[in-house]
C-alpha cells in the first residue's frame, strides 16, 4: 500500500472528527455521557476529565499515558498525535505554569480545534504544531517526556517515528506510549484495508516487533508497564484476542 495514500485517508478521517465535533469512538453514540464512559474505560479518571476542557474529550485513544508518565512540575512534554488535546491539557495541569506541553498532529483541522480550545480555556503553557511524527517540528534535545496515545500504530514508518522521538528527547528523557499491537499476524485483507488503517488496526505491529523497533531506535530500559486485550464490539470477529493495548516506558 502507498504510504501517501494511507496518510491521506487517515487525515481525511480525523479532519472529519475535528470539523464535525463528532466522536472518534466507533462504538459510542454522539451522547457526551457515552463518550466520557468510553474514555474512562481506557484509563482516565472522572476527576481528570472534570479538570480539562470537555470539548477536548472525543473518545480517542487506547490508554491514558499521562497517568503513568510521572510528570513533574516544570517539565517540557511532547504529545505525538495530539488530536483535540486531551493528553496535552492533562499534562499541562501536571507540569504547571513553569512547564510546557507541545502537541504535534498531522491534521490541520485538529490543530486548529485544539488551539481554539486552549485559547478559550486560558491555557498559557501549551502549544500545538502541525507536523508528522516521522518528521517532528521540534529541536534536538529539548523534551523531557514524550507521550502518545494510540497514534504510532498509524505511522507507516515506526522506526523513523521512534528515531525522531529519540532525537528530540534530552539525555535521560523518557517516553510513555499507549498503543495497539497484535498477538500474531493480522489477515492480509485487513492489513491492506484503508479503513482498518484509519481505525488503528491495520498498522498495528506484532508486539515483539514493536518493542524491538523501540530498542533499535536507541532507547534503553524498554518495559511494558501494562497490557490488556482490546476489542470493539463492531470489530471483525477474526480480531478477537489478536489486538492488545499496551503501555510502554523507555529512556534515552
Amino acid at each position: 500500500m502507498d504510504d501517501k495514500e494511507i496518510k491521506k485517508v487517515v487525515k481525511k478521517r480525523y479532519a472529519k472528527f475535528a470539523l464535525n465535533n463528532t466522536s472518534c469512538c466507533s462504538t459510542c453514540s454522539s451522547n457526551k455521557n457515552d463518550i466520557n464512559k468510553q474514555t474512562e474505560s481506557i484509563g482516565y479518571s472522572l476527576n481528570e476529565l472534570k479538570n480539562i476542557p470537555e470539548s477536548a474529550i472525543i473518545g480517542l485513544g487506547c490508554g491514558n499515558p499521562t497517568a503513568l508518565a510521572d510528570l513533574k512540575k516544570g517539565e517540557t512534554v511532547l504529545d505525538l498525535g495530539s488530536g483535540a488535546g486531551i493528553d496535552v491539557f492533562l499534562a499541562a495541569n501536571r507540569v504547571g505554569k513553569n512547564g510546557h506541553v507541545i502537541g504535534v498532529d498531522m491534521t490541520p483541522e485538529m490543530v486548529k480545534k485544539s488551539e481554539n480550545i486552549a485559547r478559550e480555556n486560558g491555557y498559557k503553557n501549551v502549544e500545538f504544531r502541525n507536523g508528522e511524527i516521522e518528521n517532528l517540528p521540534v529541536k534536538d534535545n529539548t523534551i523531557d517526556v514524550i507521550i502518545s496515545n494510540c497514534v504510532i500504530n498509524l505511522s507507516t514508518d515506526k522506526f523513523k517515528t521512534f528515531s525522531e522521538a529519540y532525537r528530540v528527547l534530552k539525555s535521560g528523557g523518557r517516553i510513555l506510549i499507549s498503543d495497539l499491537v497484535t498477538k500474531g499476524n493480522l489477515p492480509d485483507d485487513i492489513k491492506k484495508s484503508f479503513d482498518a488503517w484509519s481505525e488503528c488496526i491495520a498498522g498495528a505491529l506484532e508486539k515483539n516487533e514493536y518493542i524491538n523497533i523501540i530498542k533499535k531506535a536507541g532507547f534503553r530500559k524498554v518495559k511494558i508497564v501494562s497490557e490488556n486485550r482490546y476489542f470493539e464490539k463492531e470489530a471483525d470477529r477474526r480480531l478477537v484476542n489478536k489486538i492488545i493495548s499496551i503501555k510502554i516506558r523507555a529512556f534515552k
